[in-house]
């Protein structure tokens, strides 16, 4: 497995991954503007997108999903209670950002939940539901690292008072994400990579939501 992050997209500069299998396939986590580069970027290392793998459904995590689709006839998946995030600036968030560049998406979707495995080649991607910062959010974890979105951050986490925001759920995610065992490599939605244990010792909230134990 190979990793590619993407320079920071749309007005929020935020992070987007190309996760590539042994046989040269590629799932793209998060997909937040800019088609073009994406696609340049996918021929620059000689991949081929199969699938987008969406950790919740605001503008800057989804606003090139439809060119790539029309581009490339990849697969999207989310959590069906982001999925109609898709189909509208208002739920997106868009519109309350004032936000360019994005389109809405009315294509197939596949949905999934915390009891699925998404699969591409040979890679396995188990699903941690991590509501809080919108009721779909997701953590995609794949062998040693995992892609936390707009959950978990280097030193901080996911703003929860916007629409659909909910700092109680927020908390319960992290207590989840601090239990996990391990100590896997952390790709977030905005800001720097970081690791579980680094966020364990330093990020004030997963420490005050962890149970004291670490």
């Amino acid at each position: 497995m190979r990793i590619i992050k993407l320079r920071p997209l749309s007005i929020c500069e935020t992070n987007s991954y190309i996760v590539i299998s042994e046989k040269g396939s590629a799932a793209l986590i998060d997909a937040p503007a800019d088609a073009d580069y994406i696609l340049g970027q996918l021929d620059f290392y000689g991949c081929t997108l199969k699938k987008i793998f969406l950790t919740h459904g605001h503008f800057d995590h989804i606003g090139a999903v439809a060119d790539l689709v029309e581009a490339t006839g990849c697969e999207v998946y989310i959590h069906p209670l982001d999925e109609k995030m898709l189909r509208s600036g208002d739920a997106m968030l868009a519109t309350h950002f004032r936000s360019r560049g994005y389109k809405t998406y009315s294509g197939e979707v596949t949905l999934f939940t915390e009891n699925d495995i998404l699969r591409l080649d040979e890679l396995e991607f188990d699903i941690l539901e991590t509501p809080g910062h919108t009721p779909g959010s997701v953590c995609f974890i794949c062998g040693e690292d995992m892609f936390t979105g707009d959950t978990l951050f280097r030193r901080s986490i996911g703003r929860t008072d916007l629409d659909g925001g909910n700092f109680e759920q927020m908390k319960k995610s992290l207590a989840k994400i601090a239990d996990l065992g391990g100590n896997l490599n952390i790709y977030p939605g905005h800001m720097g990579n970081t690791t579980l244990d680094e966020e364990r010792r330093t990020n004030p909230y997963l420490r005050e939501n962890s149970g004291g134990g670490f």
